[in-house]
């Protein structure tokens, strides 16, 4: 890795490590997003040039075991990158078609790759010897356009060194490509695309060829237009234009001596059925593909974009650290544009736009993602939070279908919001189907209410927080009061047959049914969720109120029988900890030493222990932060609050203290979420620890420390989470009576860095120093900021910085 702070480099052809280059030198915009392949390769065991449209997804039935499963896939689209090329010099016998696996049979010398964070392009360059000991070299660089969603763009140049004669290029649009990036998917259905169709290369219009089809259920149709310009310009005739069903490619033939290089550029236009203001996929393609400008003026306007986007974003903590997250924000970016993102009907991949794995689903990891964006592009953070707001009915709907009111958001959703989790999954260690009960995580009902929350808070967005922000919020209060079951031994209300984060326990070792009783992490976030919706629905303005309840039937009387459930939950303790659930206690201990001398890497101890039959559900121990995490929605004062709101009044920073502890002894971190959240609870009492868990979470992807499965799709809510880590978590950072509040507990690693926010419409820049924090507002902002560090509030204003101290 070179050392500069906006670039990602690697030196050397690396057939092994390829996959997870592809994945993080992926290139996006929000709409579409293209792994980082070289154009010279098919999909195999080492390469897989995938690309993703937001939002796109198609269903496809798998028979299996004698069953027909259903699943949902974010779809593949047809291959824009190929564009290969052989040698035919003067003087000898022609070359083979390039790849890096086989440089026309020869050997290549030299092989570099690199993503250019600050402009948002992927450069390739290398240099090899073929068969007949002929040398070439060869630049390249891609950019997938940040200013207009739908173009991407590939430029290559190649230079002869020591022989004259042509290079024959082959530059083509796939169609002939699934869904095959995850081996574990490899038993179930894979096609989605049909009705292709190829067309161009037409006498009025010889450098352009387009290839269009659609998905075959949810029938979207999708164009793919490609324009192919070369320098120096060719006749007509060494343009030869072949056509299939599914595959159109032209090849032209280009004169090239050692003082003459020949460029070849491919820009490609994307649409589909789902664009707005578009008469159709095909024309529209078409005509974008056609008008627009060089790679040169293309990649000035992309930069342009970009410059844009980083001046908003901007984070600067020094040395390797500040270049992961940098890494770690880009992608963010590239998945979740503000100027197209906002624009579309979507949620947050849980692994980007990247890859395959999950199926492309959004799942909770918004809780990770949105707390980053309020600060810095509040207009994206409602526009995802609206995604969960458009599928509120089938929320409802899925509530209703098991007998409960109010509304169950599904654990993984897709396109229309319906539960999406798979029935099965595969151990890849035993290569078993088992029962996949991970649609029992109720609990992201609630991340969907905190999210809604969060973001009005920092926003200052009522219009949002008095409409659809507490439709939501009231909704899924309705289903936690509804799923509360009344117990007179307890003499407390308890949540049943649920799943918490931790997702190895699946249910009781001495049960034949699925599902955990009182989850601690389930039950106190569905008491917060309750006690809020009660607030809001005593505290909306009257004429708000009445719209909200008509809207949805709720009954004045409702939110007084919530607020009875809020404050009688019931929470498990066992040795004076907090118990991950009901009967967490009564587990057995995991003898974790011998595990880890008979395997190394336990992350994922479920699969070590199915393959050896047995079942993680015998013992104390979690894949990732479960009890653990209610120190991410929570500080400890508020927790404190939440816990002596349901009664529990001997509940103090103790007992929070000793339950962290405990579980740290006990978590596998299966999850790269994992390492965030353990991060971010310790960063003010176990400095070192917390340091070592923080590298573990800017590691868990540019290291793909799971082994493989970054490969398969980056894991946004890590990224994004180590982002936040940094703005919120170090800094203490809330937004809470039209103030940042700040409360720093910097790490000795990370004891100086800036970055901006954006608060109520007025950017803040802060700049931690050991001891101090300077606060400053840029001049060009009509309004002041207010800011309180301890007992010290300031109002800085617009021109004006100001030094704090920090306390101790």
């Amino acid at each position: 890795m070179t050392d500069s702070e906006w670039q990602w480099t690697y030196e050397g052809y690396d057939p092994a490590a390829e996959p997870l280059r592809e994945a993080l030198c992926t290139l996006g915009n929000g709409y579409f997003a293209t792994r980082g392949a070289a154009p010279e390769t098919v999909a195999d065991g080492t390469h897989y040039p995938g690309s993703y449209a937001a939002g796109l997804y198609n269903r496809a039935p798998t028979l299996l075991a004698g069953r027909t499963l259903e699943h949902e896939d974010m779809v593949n689209l047809p291959n824009w990158l190929p564009l290969r090329f052989r040698t035919h010099p003067d003087d000898g016998p022609d070359g083979d078609w390039f790849t890096p696996d086989d440089p026309a049979g020869g050997e290549l010398l030299e092989y570099g790759q690199e993503l250019n964070m600050h402009q948002g392009t992927y450069e390739r360059r290398f240099r090899y010897r073929d068969a007949h000991g002929r040398h070439t070299r060869v630049a390249q660089s891609r950019l997938v356009h940040m200013g207009d969603p739908h173009l991407a763009a590939l430029r290559t140049e190649f230079t002869a060194e020591d022989w004259s004669g042509t290079v024959e290029v082959e530059s083509a649009i796939d169609g002939s490509i699934g869904n095959t990036g995850v081996s574990r998917y490899s038993d179930l259905a894979d096609h989605h695309l049909t009705a292709m169709r190829t067309g161009g290369g037409e006498e009025k219009d010889p450098t352009v060829i387009w290839l269009r089809c659609r998905t075959s259920v949810s029938d979207i149709r999708i164009v793919v237009a490609a324009r192919t310009h070369v320098e120096p310009e060719i006749k007509r005739e060494d343009i030869r234009t072949h056509r299939s069903d599914f595959r159109v490619g032209q090849v032209l033939v280009l004169p090239i001596a050692p003082d003459r290089p020949v460029v070849a550029e491919k820009t490609i236009a994307l649409h589909t059925s789902r664009d707005p203001a578009i008469s159709s996929p095909l024309s529209a393609a078409l005509e974008r593909v056609r008008r627009a400008p060089s790679y040169a003026d293309l990649l000035a306007s992309h930069r342009m974009a970009w410059e844009r986007l980083w001046r908003h974003a901007g984070l600067e903590v020094p040395g390797e650290p500040g270049r992961i997250l940098r890494v770690h924000l880009f992608h963010l970016l590239c998945t979740l544009s503000p100027a197209h993102t906002a624009e579309l009907d979507v949620g947050v991949p849980a692994r980007g736009l990247h890859g395959e794995a999950y199926r492309g689903h959004v799942f909770w990891d918004e809780l990770f993602v949105l707390p980053y964006l309020n600060l810095h592009f509040p207009d994206l953070s409602k526009a995802l939070i609206n995604y969960r707001y458009r599928r509120l009915p089938e929320a409802c709907r899925s509530a209703h279908a098991i007998g409960r009111a109010g509304a169950m958001y599904p654990w993984q959703s897709g396109s229309d919001g319906r539960e999406e989790t798979p029935e099965v999954h595969l151990n890849p260690r035993s290569g078993r189907w088992l029962p996949d009960n991970s649609r029992l995580q109720h609990h992201v009902g609630s991340a969907v209410a905190y999210n809604a929350w969060r973001y009005g808070q920092v926003t200052g967005d009522t219009e949002f927080a008095h409409s659809r922000g507490a439709e939501m919020l009231l909704q899924i209060a309705r289903f936690w009061a509804d799923s509360a079951v009344y117990d007179r031994r307890h003499e407390r209300y308890r949540i049943l047959g649920v799943l918490g984060p931790d997702e190895y326990h699946d249910g009781y070792p001495d049960r034949d049914t699925s599902g955990l009783d009182d989850n601690a992490y389930t039950n106190v976030s569905a008491a917060w969720v309750l006690a809020h919706a009660v607030r809001v629905a005593r505290t909306l303005p009257v004429s708000r109120r009445r719209e909200v309840f008509e809207r949805i039937g709720l009954a004045d009387g409702e939110p007084d029988e919530w607020d009875e459930i809020s404050r009688r939950l019931h929470v498990p303790f066992h040795e004076g900890v907090i118990s991950q659930f009901e009967g967490y206690g009564e587990l057995e201990e995991l003898d974790w030493e011998g595990y880890r001398k008979r395997y190394g890497d336990i992350r994922r101890l479920d699969r070590i222990l199915e393959s050896e039959h047995d079942t993680v559900n015998r013992y104390k121990a979690s894949k990732q932060a479960d009890t653990v995490m209610l120190g991410y929605l929570f500080q400890p004062r508020e927790l404190i609050a939440v816990l002596q709101h349901l009664g529990y009044t001997d509940f103090d920073e103790d007992t929070w203290r000793r339950t962290v502890e405990y579980y740290l002894d006990r978590t596998s971190h299966g999850s790269t979420l994992s390492g965030v959240v353990h991060a971010w609870v310790l960063g003010r009492s176990r400095h070192a620890k917390a340091w070592s868990y923080m590298k573990d979470a800017l590691a868990s992807d540019v290291c793909d420390i799971q082994g493989g499965t970054t490969s398969e799709g980056i894991h946004l809510g890590a990224m994004a989470g180590t982002l936040d880590l940094v703005q919120r978590g170090l800094t203490g950072l809330e937004t809470r009576k039209g103030a940042l509040w700040l409360d720093p507990a910097p790490l000795p690693e990370l004891s100086e860095y800036a970055f901006s926010v954006r608060f109520r419409g007025v950017e803040v820049r802060l700049h931690m120093r050991p001891g101090e924090v300077k606060v400053s507002v840029p001049e060009w902002e009509e309004a002041p900021a207010r800011v309180r560090l301890g007992d010290l509030t300031v109002e800085v204003a617009p021109g004006e910085e100001k030094l704090l101290p920090l306390p101790g």
